[in-house]
């Protein structure tokens, strides 16, 4: 097909002048900007609502990065949930970072800075003062009033105290050597080596005496658990949630093993917060993945989510419901074809509020805890982080394509919606965003599949774009409609002049347990048949796109997809793989989850897994790269090995194949760091404008 790589001049000429042309007809007073790489790196984000014990007020983290001074910045602001008055109460000098806010009474909040609690009065221009300062940094930290427990996770040595770890580090430093010796896999996980430090879940008493707050001797809840005899292998907590009451806490833990590389196992454990007794098994009829355990506000009940399935990762999550005086477990609505994500009460112990993918939403769902029955609060955008204040509202973050996350309150009885928050009002006052428009077409199999488009800034229906077709992780995942400070937030490739088109191919939950289900062995099938066919709809149906200027970027599966793609097409002008899989041989034996490539495709020493190995692999079509390719990859990513991306790329640069590689150091599957974001983003935008002859309305370098 015919690309480009230079002489811009006419499409720029072209681009200008129907961009200005879109713009003076769309908003006659005002002249919208693109949103660039500096105004979307500068935008705020909102933490999770964290609602006062008379459910009238509620914290929130505020989060910036400055792109000048390459500094990120968080403090806590104060919502008063009924008249929407906002507070700023911690400090906003650059470069300030503090977390985790939560309430010690309706008059004093508390928060992490630095590893350490702090607390400040609500009122009044006071300044923090230090709770606890342990030796070893801590982190989730709750507070119970009732009992005065304050509990934490920490990250400690086998049979040791927190500050006898400390002691034990010293002592590491000292040695004369660096070696690392490994009987079990795991040896790494996602971005680090196993050590003997494991985050485990500790409970202590917090006295308050007036002014003078102490905290006692810590209590190691996990330390209770079975004795085991490879300490790189052994007890390493997750999650964990404590009563209203503070009485009880359930925590998530994965079973040291010698197989923790294959099987999806993660248990969830009932103990006490006030003695020291053996913490209480309450998913061991179950070999699948337990997560998000909530009590009820009663705390008689707790409720958590369960895969059934071993071995498989993206399993469906059924909802149970343990009664605690009782002991018997039952599950709730076990029909329901969706997978919820977290669970939270309703305050009169009622019902269920969850959040669940369908079909490119987020949506919340209230769930009957007696008969299974459900009903959808929310239609439209992502939802997340419920929050219930009365038995009839809840706070939760709400987005959308064109809309950054703000709170907003729900009436759960009319499903009413008030927005509370606007943090992002006075930069995006002048941007613009374009929205998601759905579209459904043919897929593999003959199946129903879902996708969007954004049109790109400016646009005009009497001229023709370039179209950028991303592609999602996975492939059990599936995209949102959301705005997300990632790299694949559509409208970052919308403004810089592309019509953007999002598919959720086989795989991808929230069509259906069979849907996500279907892209067992078939990684090169069904995806990339409805990919192909998605972009052939669209470009059939929008006259405006430009067939001759398409680009394909992913991550992960996407990344791995367009390696796929370059061997199977060469139907687009350029790709962008990130962190994908080139070869799913090396890539079995590089990863840090088996569980994950055996059951989706299987062992390379079987020879039944090898076939299927082989039919899905990307590297067995090196020959037909032809497309030029950016590779972007963290050296830090144990779940795709660098090794991938340096392959695919060392085999198309000595087949003289236009081909770049932007390596991370210190990044892992995702990119973190604000500065390393602002880098990607000028690399991918300046490679996708660069071979589809675009000019961005804004400058990319």
């Amino acid at each position: 097909m015919r690309c480009y790589s230079s002489a811009r001049v006419l499409a720029t000429l072209a681009y200008a002048a129907n961009s200005v042309a879109s713009i003076v007809t769309s908003r006659a007073t005002d002249i919208l900007q693109p949103l660039d790489i500096k105004t979307f790196h500068s935008l705020n984000r909102i933490g999770s609502p964290v609602v006062s014990p008379s459910q009238k007020l509620a914290l929130f983290t505020t989060s910036y990065y400055d792109p000048t001074e390459n500094k990120n910045t968080a403090y806590i602001s104060c919502l008063d949930i009924y008249n929407g008055n906002i507070t700023r109460l911690t400090e906003n000098t650059l470069g300030t970072f503090v977390s985790n806010p939560l309430w010690f009474d309706e008059e004093t909040i508390g928060f992490l800075k630095k590893g350490a609690l702090y607390k400040q009065p609500l009122y009044g221009n006071t300044v923090p003062s230090e709770v606890f300062a342990p030796p070893i940094a801590i982190s989730n930290v709750m507070y119970r009033a009732s009992q005065n427990i304050l509990t934490f996770v920490a990250s400690v040595f086998p049979n040791c105290t927190m500050d006898e770890c400390v002691l034990v580090k010293q002592r590491n430093a000292m040695r004369t050597d660096s070696a690392m010796v490994f009987d079990n896999l795991w040896a790494r996980h996602w971005n680090e080596w196993m050590t003997m430090e494991k985050p485990n879940v500790f409970a202590a008493r917090l006295d308050r005496t007036g002014s003078k707050w102490s905290v006692g001797p810590e209590t190691n809840i996990a330390a209770m658990l079975p004795h085991t005899s490879d300490p790189l292998t052994r007890w390493s907590v997750g999650d964990y949630t404590v009563s209203p009451a503070g009485d009880n806490m359930a925590f998530v833990v994965r079973p040291p093993s010698d197989n923790m590389t294959w099987a999806t196992n993660v248990d969830i454990y009932l103990a006490s917060t006030k003695h020291g007794s053996r913490p209480r098994l309450l998913t061991g009829q179950m070999n699948g993945t337990a997560s998000a355990p909530t009590f009820s506000w009663d705390g008689r009940r707790l409720a958590w989510l369960q895969m059934e399935t071993p071995g498989y990762e993206s399993d469906i999550n059924r909802i149970f419901i343990y009664t605690l005086a009782t002991r018997k477990t039952v599950a709730v609505a076990y029909d329901w074809d969706l997978s919820p994500h977290n669970l939270m009460w309703s305050r009169d112990n009622k019902s269920l509020y969850t959040v669940t993918g369908s079909k490119g939403r987020s949506l919340i769902v209230q769930i009957d805890a007696l008969t299974g029955h459900r009903r959808e609060l929310t239609t439209t955008g992502s939802a997340a982080s419920i929050r219930p204040i009365d038995d009839q509202s809840l706070l939760f973050v709400h987005s959308d394509t064109d809309k950054p996350a703000d709170i907003h309150m729900l009436n759960t009885q009319s499903q009413a919606i008030q927005q509370l928050t606007n943090t992002n009002a006075q930069t995006l006052r002048s941007v613009h965003l374009s929205k998601a428009e759905d579209f459904w077409f043919t897929g593999a199999h003959g199946d129903k599949v879902h996708g969007w488009v954004v049109r790109p800034f400016g646009f005009n229906r009497r001229t023709t774009y370039p179209l950028a077709l991303l592609m999602h992780g996975g492939p059990q995942q599936a995209s949102t409609q959301s705005f997300s400070h990632s790299q694949w937030n559509p409208n970052m490739y919308a403004s810089a002049g592309f019509v953007t088109v999002v598919i959720n191919f086989h795989g991808s939950p929230g069509y259906g347990q069979n849907f996500t289900n279907s892209v067992r062995h078939k990684w090169g099938d069904y995806p990339y048949v409805d990919l192909m066919r998605g972009v052939d709809y669209v470009t059939s149906r929008m006259r405006f796109i430009d067939k001759t200027r398409m680009v394909a970027l992913g991550g992960s599966f996407g990344g791995y997809m367009a390696n796929w793609i370059n061997g199977h097409t060469d139907k687009f002008c350029a790709l962008v793989s990130h962190d994908g899989k080139f070869s799913t041989i090396s890539g079995y034996y590089g990863t840090d989850e088996l569980w994950f490539p055996e059951w989706d495709l299987g062992k390379p020493w079987d020879p039944a897994g090898r076939a299927i190995l082989e039919e899905n692999n990307p590297e067995r079509f090196s020959a037909n790269f032809k497309t030029p390719t950016l590779f972007v990859q963290g050296e830090k990513d144990f779940r795709i090995s660098s090794t991938e991306s340096l392959g695919a790329w060392t085999m198309m640069r000595r087949r003289g194949v236009p081909a770049r590689l932007v390596y991370f150091p210190d990044e892992d599957h995702w990119i973190n760091r604000a500065g390393n974001s602002v880098r990607w983003h000028t690399e991918v935008l300046d490679w996708i404008t660069k071979w589809t002859n675009t000019s961005a309305p804004y400058r990319i370098r």
